[in-house]
């Protein structure tokens, strides 16, 4: 099952969660979560090395730095 595939099938779980009610904002709460998601794997697979991880996301490395203090995964 590729990424999209699995992304789908845990949106439609969460969508069945809410038992009929209308969710707000889902797209960017959906943006949110992901995002944060694949920061904190990326940071885990290049043993929280930011120019690694920057380089695997494919941004530079400000970029990743200005992300992860949006997340709170600087100190």
């Amino acid at each position: 099952m590729g990424l999209k595939e699995l992304v789908r099938k845990h949106i439609d779980q969460y969508l069945e969660q809410l038992d009929g009610e209308i969710p707000q904002d889902l797209y960017d709460l959906v943006i949110s979560e992901v995002e944060h998601a694949l920061l904190e794997a990326t940071l885990y697979q290049s043993n929280n090395n930011q120019s690694k991880a920057a380089e695997m996301l494919g941004i530079s490395r400000g970029t990743l730095r200005t992300r992860m203090k949006l997340f709170g995964l600087l100190s």
